[in-house]
């Protein structure tokens, strides 16, 4: 018979039950056309079989048949045949004794039981991924300082390009939205401050608030959605075709040819982000100043000079290296931590982003507290 003879029918009866008719060979090397249309096809575990046109069928064809019927996912009553074929009954019965059982139903606590297990996983999950940073962040410290000592082992070349990556291409992105962010604090300082007749202090609101916090900040975010993800990506391409295991082959340390030259790339071009974005953002607060409430450029670069203190400016500035240490590491080390897989890749880079987001925050949260301590 001609391959493209094997086919099926789903049919009913006057009574409402459904018959699968199975006709031409069902062998190995005819079902895989059919297969996945038989698969999406719903069949009734007491359905009628009509092998009446069926021809050749072998152990391949039986455990297609007896999966649509259910028999592998627990259903073992026998199957209703209509008409005969000589070989039918025996391939079913040797393709169910040779089947796997089918597994229990896993065993599902209840909801408050299963709330703290989903905890308790999450919180060894989350001091394992510390314990793990950690120690990330030692070997990379190390790593530094070897290089510290022995500059010319520091590939320029290297930096120099990531640099160029992670610094001038991100330039124009980061001051466009600082910019935006400090358009926005004016119009609503503007807007709350004119309940009190006090439109003049949007001055200070926008200084304090581009030079401490969102300069630095939303630098961090940015660099952690555009350069950590692709810090990630790319050390975890490379340990997805093993080249990582080629350079640690041939003597080359993947620390000081893959993270160092990110670190430090990030370490040099995180505060000039900052300050570009600190300058954009306090450039959107005088365009807002200027439109909404007749506060001139000269006026509030003159006032901005006289209320805000120099010291603002270098609040944010410390954060800025921090930032990027953060950043980076998390970024390489997750792109350190890829398997051999596409999934895995995708896994690891959306982690990076979401750890050093996260760690962004609530290290700028931890500073807020010291500089409070301080009285700075």
């Amino acid at each position: 018979m001609a391959i493209n003879s094997t086919r099926f029918q789903v049919d009913t009866t006057a009574d409402g039950r459904q018959v699968l008719l199975v006709a031409g060979d069902w062998t190995v090397w005819t079902i895989a056309q059919i297969e996945e249309k038989l698969r999406n096809t719903k069949i009734s575990p007491d359905a009628l079989l009509d092998v009446s046109e069926l021809e050749r069928i072998d152990t391949s064809g039986a455990y297609m048949i007896d999966r649509a019927f259910g028999a592998l996912d627990g259903v073992d009553d026998p199957i209703a045949i209509r008409g005969e074929h000589p070989n039918f009954d025996r391939l079913i019965a040797k393709v169910r004794k040779a089947s796997p059982a089918a597994p229990p139903d896993p065993e599902r606590p209840p909801g408050l039981i299963a709330m703290f297990d989903r905890l308790g996983h999450g919180a060894v999950s989350a001091w394992t991924e510390l314990l793990g940073l950690l120690s990330f962040v030692g070997e990379t410290m190390a790593t530094l300082f070897r290089l510290v000592m022995n500059p010319t082992r520091i590939r320029w070349r290297s930096v120099v390009a990531i640099m160029e990556d992670v610094g001038l291409d991100a330039l124009p992105i980061v001051c466009f939205l600082s910019f935006f962010i400090g358009l926005v604090i004016a119009f609503i300082g503007a807007n709350l401050l004119a309940m009190f007749n006090a439109s003049v202090f949007t001055v200070e609101l926008v200084g304090i608030g581009v030079l401490r916090e969102f300069g630095a900040v939303l630098t961090a975010i940015l660099l952690a959605g555009r350069t950590d993800s692709a810090f990630t990506a790319q050390i975890g391409a490379m340990k997805m075709r093993q080249e990582i295991d080629a350079m640690r082959t041939i003597g080359l340390d993947p620390m000081e040819a893959l993270v160092a030259p990110r670190l430090i790339a990030l370490l040099i071009m995180a505060p000039l982000l900052t300050f570009a974005a600190t300058i954009a953002g306090i450039g959107g607060g005088l365009i807002a100043a200027w439109t909404a409430m007749d506060i001139s450029p000269a006026m509030f670069i003159t006032r901005f000079q006289e209320v805000v203190p120099p010291k603002h400016f270098w609040v944010g500035m410390i954060k800025a290296p921090v930032f990027a240490l953060v950043v980076a590491m998390v970024g390489c080390r997750q792109g350190m931590l890829v398997e051999g897989d596409v999934v895995s890749l995708g896994r690891r880079t959306t982690s990076a982003v979401v750890q050093a987001i996260f760690l962004v925050i609530a290290l700028d949260a931890v500073f807020a507290i010291f500089y409070y301590q301080l009285d700075i």
